[in-house]
């Protein structure tokens, strides 16, 4: 298994994923692309200390980009989406 730090890239935090949060106690996160279902579970357990329900994961793709003439492509990412189970949080901004 791979290191902590590794699995979890960054939280992501959107206008979507917010609503999330406050109507499912949904959380998401850029993950290793190699990095499965049962790693980042044990790793978000671990690292935030909840308990979760579910994990659903979607590969990105990396957008086609131009500068001119030139064609190149953003690296694609690896999203994981965790519903926590009920009473369990995950809050990124405690200072309120």
């Amino acid at each position: 298994m791979k290191a902590n730090r590794k699995v979890i890239i960054r939280p992501l935090m959107t206008e979507k994923i917010s609503n999330l949060q406050e109507s499912q106690n949904k959380v998401a996160f850029m993950v290793d692309r190699d990095a499965n279902k049962i790693e980042i579970r044990k790793v978000v357990e671990e690292k935030f200390d909840v308990k979760v329900k579910k994990v659903a994961t979607s590969n990105i793709k990396g957008k086609l980009k131009r500068l001119g003439r030139f064609e190149g492509r953003r690296a694609g990412w690896k999203k994981a989406v965790v519903t926590l189970r009920e009473g369990f949080t995950i809050d990124f901004f405690e200072g309120k």
